[in-house]
């Protein structure tokens, strides 16, 4: 399953959770959390309830993101969706293991780093039971620790810490979502900073930024050549007992060959 784009809808416009199927994201989460106001989350539940029932996805990703689970609210998204068959539940402002709720509903779980405490249980977070991937808040998390949104947007030590765990335990780090709708090249360029620190995909807020996610969390034919070349002349030269080339006036030693043979093993290519 690619999570290079997932597009957040509000839960409470039917309109664009219609819309949403005939978009090209991987991921369609429907937002019961902060896009929807306090009086109007048993209306939103109602028509998740019916959509979900009612309309074909596809190949998407069908996904939800709850209230927090500590709150009545996020028990009764919870409740809801032990009901609905979607494929992944978005929880916000873990802090620990989400175990019990894969337990409860046999579905993968997504959290969100939002606060000082799940940013410091990171490895809880990713290795609780049907964790397939984490995201984070910039803002809910600056909140936590007293900082500045803008500042934690680029925070590289949030960033990083999330690519390292992830990918430590198999699970897709997911970066955060761009707010500036008019600056498409700034998301542009804040995809391609999270795909050179590991991340895997971007979570959008508008059709507009869908496309850019797809295509910068995809490798361009040049990048699957040039891999493919690196990958060849390194086991041409591991079989004349050699460990290093000089590839391109390069060094290119093990590190960059494994690189090379996981792009293309993780685009479904052979070598």
């Amino acid at each position: 399953m690619r999570r290079r784009s997932q597009l957040y809808v509000p839960g409470n416009n039917e309109h664009m959770i219609r819309k949403s199927t005939e978009l090209e994201a991987d991921s369609v989460i429907i937002d019961l959390e902060d896009a929807v106001p306090p009086d109007k989350k048993d209306e939103a539940r109602d028509l998740l309830r019916r959509l979900v029932k009612e309309l074909d996805w596809g190949r998407r990703e069908l996904a939800v993101r709850v209230n927090s689970p500590s709150t009545k609210e996020g028990l009764k998204d919870l409740a809801l969706l032990s009901e609905l068959d979607v494929d992944l539940v978005v929880i916000p402002k873990a802090e620990g293991d989400l175990s019990f709720i894969h337990r409860s509903l046999g579905v993968s779980l997504e959290p969100i780093v939002e606060t000082a405490r799940g940013l410091a249980r990171i490895e809880d977070l990713v290795t609780s039971e049907g964790v397939a991937a984490i995201t984070y808040g910039p803002a809910d998390l600056a909140l936590s620790v007293g900082g500045q949104a803008q500042r934690y947007q680029r925070n590289e030590y949030a960033k990083t810490a999330i690519v390292v765990y992830a990918k430590a335990y198999g699970v897709d780090p997911i970066d955060s979502v761009f707010f500036d709708l008019r600056d498409l090249a700034g998301f542009e360029a804040e995809c391609r900073e999270a795909r050179a620190l590991g991340y895997v995909g971007k979570q959008v807020i508008h059709p507009s930024q869908i496309p850019i996610a797809n295509a910068v969390f995809t490798p361009s034919k040049e990048e699957l050549e040039l891999a493919r070349e690196i990958v060849k002349a390194y086991e041409s030269a591991a079989r004349q007992g050699r460990g290093a080339i000089r590839f391109r006036d390069q060094l290119v030693d093990y590190v960059h060959y494994a690189t090379a043979k996981r792009l293309l093993e993780d685009y479904g290519e052979g070598a």
